[in-house]
């Protein structure tokens, strides 16, 4: 699963930009031969209330009894082996009628509503009531034995395992309706009479169990919906028997819903005319919305999937379609074929009207992009096509594992609550993702488009044919598409060095960003409950052998250790590989490495390491683990340099709080470089002698110091800094050299770590003094560079990929600084547009000048991007106009904006959170964001609370840069009086602006002195 917004046009990710975290380490899930029950272990659910039965609902259980006794005798008059289902309190009313019969669900009187709602809403309740006495008499009798009901437990009861599904939907699409069947082959480990499967936000309709192969059936007791844990329970009237097979049939419906979660809708708008469509987001936990099921990753089945549905729609799943059925009707049902092994949180389906364009592999594999008819017409989807083809062939190459499906299908959404999702057969992108028009799109548009692609056919390997065994290992499969994100596309574009260069700036300084505090989380870490799932899927986790042996199957992290240290093995090195791992991956946060020099003893340093945090203040989550007990093993490696040369690098192990280390070329003129290139995880400090003689080395002679170095030098003192380990001036006298920079990579730093600093500082008084410093070091370059030629006949991707990016990088910090030349320049552009109507802005700087044309023209100009916001069809220029609106400098105009936000006709739901959070990074917005957030919560929380991540990114986004005292009090205040979940967030919230407010106390005037020094030299 690709997250969104991962590279935007300006900001970079900071820690409260970085999605949820969970709580506690964990130790080993690994999966050995034959414990395959062990593996599921316990996952506890309490997103919803449990309902109290109280004494009023005494009359409703006698009537159900009455009820049941009754249906009970005709059902045996009749030999009818389905048994209804005693409650319906999880989900929307019962359709009239059997739900898996074609047509039954078209009797909904409305769109979006269940069959007889208004006329039954008495007799659910009664039949709810009756369910919940079922339930609570269960409870007492496992309360009588001293142990917890099955249902109740945070994760499924091992006792049974499914082997197939065979699951029929009739999609509704003129009222969002839809109903299903499913069939469930079950397996017996252990005898028990109850069923404990996941099942939510659905009414069920019938029950059947019955032992494969032979006539007669199981007689279901009872059953009921438990919402704690959101499972279905099904109580039998006698046990399963061990090593037997079942098939358990339970016919249900449910709402086709408006949301972005489960099996639900969107739309768009086509020849004036709003057409519908219906497309699943099953991961991590919502499958179980769409179908009864085993909705946990180590419970791996087979799929046979059927669509019944109008046949002026198609529909798409995992699977090629096996036969087509049409009816006389006007309808039609699709067969799929069978699925391999697989979890259900990657099974997915689709009902729209697109249409497609199709490739094919060398080794054979059909490969469609599906997308709206206009964007297909006019080739929007063709750049994301051909890459598709070209990296499946790369990854069947380099991981010597043949793609597992005969096909794969692109589709491109309008709605969707991530970037994509990797479901094995049928990714799912919105269409900011993947649609790209070559006549509008920018180079940074085109490598995210990439990379999104990139990252999710990864996981057809990393994730689909070899799956997490629980959640607490996310990281194994997101850990690996995310890095290949960077060698995919060095695969495409060899020139633009992806790996070696922006995988520093765009993964590793992001990352240490949230890894810094103290909320911070383990990378492999617990999942004890359903809403701990949504939260480990942050950049923590994101960012040969192992594919054979487990393809198929579920991996957890010691599979990889053992993996990879029989790799080395095999080449004559012993290594435990867990033993070093461990402490990186079940031990939040990482070390800053100090380096001092000893003044008593020559040629010796201290190496020290301590937990890296941002606020030293802040309390540490587990309170009995204090930072200082933090320890890891760290391969220091280290280099000595003069004015002309470097040495090549040694490599130090450092596992004590304190070492002493000789290095044998120190002398009083040479410095000390660590963690060249920044191939560890951790910071390194030194003392104030050693950062002096690096800042004189970059401005004697700066290409002595690689690259990436360079670049980690930056990110390392600014953070530093801001942490409070290093004076505040030390990062703004390195970046004194940038006259002379050439390279991309180090502005992009400089860029990334400005940026925070400059919205701490963005509403204070003497704000100017900063802005001039910054602009002092950027205008040479920025003169240096000039603008971009108009290249609209010319081909997207650059022959100077890094040149392009670096002039992209100088102008937007110019114009955002207030560089009095880019500004008239950007002014120019946007009015040669308006007067013309003919968009000349160059592709690469479109979105800095619509920004700075909004901020800085009158509120006619907003009015007309406002307009082209409307009027355009390209989804890349429609996401920067949006985007644009936001840098008014107008307090009205941005209120406006903040109300039309909620408008889903207007603004996408994916989108309007965008909206917020740019709001909020206007210093003339900010004050009136924070309010709208808090007056609007309710709405918002409703509409993103169950896509924890859209949650967080929006608490994070509109909070993060709150910096007074009264803005920290308003935050805890609102947490006190909020209703709803995403309390980590919060909790994070209030890290984050507590950690604002101290540096403010303790070091912007510190800051503000040394700048009014510097600028009269």
């Amino acid at each position: 699963m690709a997250l969104e917004e991962k590279r935007e046009k300006r900001p970079p990710v900071t820690p409260m930009m970085i999605e949820e975290e969970a709580a506690l380490r964990n130790g080993s899930r690994g999966l050995p031969p034959g414990s395959w029950a062990e593996a599921a272990g316990p996952r506890p659910r309490t997103t919803e209330r449990h309902i109290a039965v109280h004494k009023r609902l005494v009359l409703g259980f006698a009537v159900s009894i009455l009820a049941l006794l009754a249906v009970t005798m005709i059902a045996v008059l009749l030999s009818v082996r389905f048994e209804g289902c005693s409650a319906a309190a999880d989900g929307p009313p019962r359709a009239s009628g059997n739900g898996s019969l074609p047509g039954a669900a078209r009797q909904t009187p409305g769109a979006g509503q269940l069959p007889g709602r208004p006329e039954q809403e008495e007799e659910e309740e009664k039949e709810a009531r009756g369910g919940e006495v079922a339930e609570e008499k269960e409870e007492e009798e496992w309360q009588r034995r001293r142990e917890l009901p099955p249902w109740t437990r945070p994760r499924l009861p091992r006792h049974l395992r499914p082997l197939h599904y065979n699951l029929m939907l009739n999609a509704f699409m003129e009222n969002f309706t839809f109903s299903g069947e499913v069939n469930v082959q079950l397996e017996v480990l252990n005898a028990s009479r109850y069923i404990v499967l996941h099942a939510h936000r659905m009414h069920i309709e019938a029950v059947r169990v019955a032992e494969d192969k032979l006539a007669g059936g199981v007689r279901v007791d009872r059953s009921f919906f438990y919402p704690q844990t959101q499972v279905f329970v099904v109580v039998l009237n006698r046990s399963l028997e061990v090593q037997r097979s079942y098939n358990l049939k339970i016919i249900y419906n449910a709402l086709i819903e408006n949301e972005l979660l489960g099996f639900f809708r969107s739309s768009y708008v086509l020849h004036g005319e709003r057409r519908f469509l219906a497309v699943t987001q099953f991961s991590p936990t919502h499958a179980r919305k769409a179908f009864p099921c085993f909705d946990e990753p180590i419970y791996k089945a087979t799929f046979k999937i059927s669509i019944r549905h109008q046949a002026t729609y198609l529909s798409l799943s995992n699977m090629p379609v096996e036969t087509s059925v049409f009816e006389e009707d006007g309808w039609v049902t699709d067969h799929f074929s069978q699925t391999p092994l697989m979890s259900t949180y990657y099974l997915a389906w689709a009902v729209c009207n697109f249409t497609y364009r199709e490739t094919v592999t060398k080794s054979g594999v059909v490969v469609r992009l599906y997308a709206r008819p206009d964007a297909i017409r006019r080739g929007s989807g063709d750049y994301a096509l051909n890459i598709t083809r070209r990296l499946i062939e790369f990854y069947e190459d380099y991981f010597k594992v043949p793609y597992s499906l005969p096909k794969l299908d692109l589709l491109a959404v309008p709605k969707h609550p991530y970037a994509a999702m990797e479901n094995w057969g049928l990714s799912v992108f919105v269409e900011q993702r993947i649609l790209l028009d070559p006549s509008v799109s920018s180079i940074s548009y085109l490598l995210d488009v990439t990379m999104v692609i990139v990252h999710e056919l990864c996981h057809q390997w990393f994730g689909d044919l070899v799956t997490p065994v629980w959640w607490e290992d996310v990281w194994l499969k997101e850990g690996f598409a995310h890095y290949f994100e960077f060698v995919g596309t060095d695969y495409l574009y060899p020139g633009w060095n992806m790996e070696k260069q922006r995988f520093l700036t765009d993964v590793l300084h992001e990352v240490m960003l949230l890894d810094g505090l103290a909320s911070s989380h383990p990378v492999s870490q617990e999942v004890k409950q359903a809403t701990d799932i949504d939260r480990v899927f942050d950049w923590i986790a994101y960012k040969k052998d192992y594919l054979t042996i487990h393809k198929y199957g579920n991996a957890a992290r010691n599979d990889l250790w053992n993996t990879l240290s029989k790799a080395l093995k095999r080449v004559g090195k012993s290594v435990n590989i867990q033993e070093v791992m461990d402490q990186w991956t079940l031990q939040m946060g990482y070390p800053v490495i100090a380096i001092l020099g000893n003044e008593t003893t020559d040629n010796v340093i201290v190496i020290s390491q301590e937990r890296f945090v941002y606020d030293g203040d802040a309390k540490p989550k587990d309170p009995a683990l204090g930072d200082n007990s933090y320890l890891w093993q760290i391969p220091l490696t280290i280099a000595v340099g003069n004015t002309s040369h470097i040495s090549s690098e040694a490599i130090i192990w450092v596992s004590n709080k304190s070492e002493h280390h000789r290095i044998p070329a120190l002398e009083e003129s040479t410095w000390l470089l660590g963690n060249i290139n920044q191939t560890g995880y951790f910071r390194v400090n030194y003392d104030i002698r050693n950062w002096r003689l690096l800042i004189h080395q970059l401005t004697r002679n700066h290409e002595v110091i690689s690259v990436s170095n360079r670049a980690g030098l930056i990110d390392d003192a600014f953070n530093l800094a801001r942490a409070g380990y290093l004076p505040q001036n030390i990062p703004l006298e390195i970046i004194r050299y940038f006259s002379e920079e050439k390279d991309f990579l180090p502005w992009h730093a400089a860029s990334q770590a400005l940026y925070p600093l400059d919205k701490l500082l963005d509403r204070a008084e003497n704000y100017n003094i900063f802005n001039e410093y910054i602009l002092r070091q950027v205008a040479s370059m920025y003169l240096k560079l000039g603008w971009p030629t108009n290249n609209l006949n010319k081909s997207l991707v650059q022959a100077s990929y890094q040149h392009e990016e670096l002039r992209r990088e100088v102008i937007m910090l110019a114009c955002s600084f207030g560089n009095k030349h880019c500004h008239q320049q950007a002014a120019t552009l946007i009015s040669d547009w308006i007067s013309s109507n003919r968009n000349r802005i160059p592709l690469n700087v479109r979105d800095i000048v619509y920004c700075t044309g909004v901020s800085l023209m009158d509120e006619d100009v907003w009015e007309f991007i406002w307009m082209k916001f409307h009027s355009t069809t390209a989804v890349s220029e429609k996401k920067i106009l949006l985007e644009a609106l936001t840098c008014s400098d107008d307090r009205n105009l941005l209120n406006r904006l903040l109300n039309l936000s909620l408008n889903s006709e207007v603004v996408l739901d994916q989108d309007a959170i965008d909206v917020i959070i740019h709001v909020a990074r206007n210093p003339h917005g900010r004050d009136l964001a924070w309010k709208f957030f808090r007056e609007k919560w309710k709405i918002l929380n409703a509409r993103y609370g169950e896509a924890l991540f859209m949650n967080s990114k929006l608490i994070s986004g509109v909070t993060e840069f709150l910096n007074t005292e009264e803005e920290l009090r308003e935050l805890k205040n609102f947490i006190k009086s909020y209703e709803g979940g995403a309390a980590v967030s919060f909790s994070r919230a209030v890290e984050t602006v507590e950690a604002n407010v101290r540096w403010k106390r303790l070091y912007k005037e510190e800051l503000f002195q040394w700048l009014r020094k510097s600028l009269t030299h």
